[in-house]
């Protein structure tokens, strides 16, 4: 193995440079080395990239982006049992502390010291580079006939099958995904894996809406339809069982609140780029439906896995493009500029 390895550095807004530096070595027993295979490009890197900042996560030091990854095992610590070299993972990108109460209740994933997650200023780096060490525990051997590529897309899957979770769905229900991007398709495929049907899927991207439909779902152009009506019209004016939005943006918000059926539930994934909003509160109280958050997820990743080695979850027909690591930025670009044609874009170091 070579001593050194590439990794690219966001520097700043529209910034990236590719580095060569030391391959990192194991620091603790219960970490591995792992050769990264394929890494997705997610939201988080296009804001980083465009903007310098998500929230109060600004980036003030140069950082690699890059969360949803899969790769190799290259080495163990010494107290690592389940991994051996030549495992192929699927990494989850969050260190929680594991020992305040979040932690111990299963809600890692809204942990009271704040979850280490990669490619977050301030936090740690992420994983478009060749290689990195992580804790082994959080490291998911990729079941047979499960490919890297479909490693790189777990992370994604898993809000999928968080967002399943939030919403209660299970046999016999109807649900809607707002937003035909890769989060929604992924949330939508795990609904009906749990059981819903319909499931309908609205975007405003016909490419996206097609795609949705070759996918087995009830399709709806947003942009040609009102898609509270379409959705109400598939339910015999009712409404479905569960909304999950992963649009994020008001306007959607408010079609889920009017989509969803009395005393159903509406989850709420994508991210605001309002922190507030006029929402119609007495429409909550009066039909007592629940609005729910997602953040992340928590013990999704075993599930997410489990769902793509039974073969119910379609990976392949996401994933639209691929670039080495010295295209990250062409492939950040695309993902950023390419709505039509751009689904899952990943990089290959």
């Amino acid at each position: 193995m070579s001593r050194t390895a590439k990794a690219v550095y966001l520097h700043g807004v529209g910034d990236l440079r590719i580095h060569e530096e030391p391959v990192p070595q194991i620091a603790a027993p219960n970490e591995v080395l792992i050769r990264v295979a394929a890494v997705g490009v997610c939201g988080s890197d296009c804001h980083f990239y465009r903007r310098g900042r998500i929230g109060r996560f600004v980036v003030k030091e140069p950082i690699i982006l890059g969360h949803e990854f899969s790769g190799t095992v290259v080495d163990v610590g010494a107290e690592v049992e389940h991994l051996k070299q030549g495992d192929q993972v699927a990494v989850e990108p969050g260190i929680p502390c594991r020992r305040c109460q979040r932690c111990r209740e299963g809600r890692y994933n809204l942990c009271e010291r704040e979850v280490v997650f990669m490619a977050t200023p301030g936090l740690t780096h992420g994983a478009f580079r060749e290689y990195l060490t992580w804790p082994a525990d959080l490291a998911f051997k990729l079941p047979e006939r499960v490919s890297l590529e479909d490693g790189a897309m777990v992370e994604p899957l898993a809000v999928g099958v968080q967002a399943c979770r939030r919403a209660g769905i299970v046999p016999g229900q109807s649900a809607a995904v707002l937003g035909a991007g890769p989060i929604g398709l992924l949330a939508a495929q795990a609904a009906a894996s749990y059981g819903a049907h319909p499931v309908v899927v609205t975007d405003v991207v016909s490419t996206r809406v097609a795609l949705a439909e070759k996918l087995g779902m009830t399709a709806v152009d947003a942009g040609k339809s009102d898609v509270v009506e379409a959705i109400r019209a598939r339910t015999e004016g009712r409404g479905v069982d569960a909304v999950i939005e992963t649009a994020g943006t008001l306007p959607t918000v408010r079609e889920a609140m009017a989509a969803v059926k009395t005393g159903g539930v509406v989850v709420l994934v994508g991210m605001l780029a309002e922190e507030e909003g006029m929402l119609r509160a007495m429409d909550i109280i009066e039909r007592e439906y629940d609005v729910r958050g997602v953040f992340r997820y928590a013990t999704c990743y075993l599930p997410a896995l489990s769902l793509i080695a039974a073969g119910r979850i379609d990976l392949a027909s996401l994933r639209t493009h691929e670039f080495p690591l010295d295209q990250t930025e062409e492939a950040i670009k695309t993902t950023i500029e390419d709505k039509a044609g751009a689904v899952k874009v990943l990089v290959r170091p």
